[in-house]
């Protein structure tokens, strides 16, 4: 009587052989997944969403609009960062990189120097 719980030693060799190499392609697939998603050009509107919609967002209970509001009560410039049109990449790197009033910095560990162009150029936008 044949018996499948008994394994012959090249059988075993063959199923292990088997479950390396679905396991090797398994690998290969998940990380040429995640080497793609970190070689992707960032998006500067999910850096945005990410990072600063928390404070900067338009509306009540986002202490940086609030603070911007107070800031421009008495000009045109609208305190909102994504409505605004006098913002350049310059000017949002060195506010990102260096902090500004109650504002701390971000270091590039936390917004990478990519993620700081594609912020840049989308707030510029």
């Amino acid at each position: 009587m044949n018996d499948d719980r008994n394994l012959s030693p090249a059988r075993v060799k063959w199923l292990l052989l088997g479950v390396c190499c679905t396991g090797a392609l398994f690998a290969a697939g998940v990380f040429s997944t995640l080497a793609s998603a970190q070689n992707a050009a960032p998006n500067g509107e999910a850096v945005y969403d990410h990072w600063c919609a928390p404070c900067h967002a338009a509306g009540p209970g986002h202490p940086g609009t609030q603070g911007l509001q107070i800031k421009y009560r008495d000009t045109q410039t609208n305190p909102v960062l994504v409505d605004r049109t006098d913002l350049t990449p310059e000017v949002v790197k060195v506010f990102v990189r260096q902090g500004v009033l109650s504002m701390a910095p971000f270091r590039k560990t936390e917004i990478t120097d990519a993620e700081l162009d594609a912020l840049a150029a989308f707030l510029a936008e």
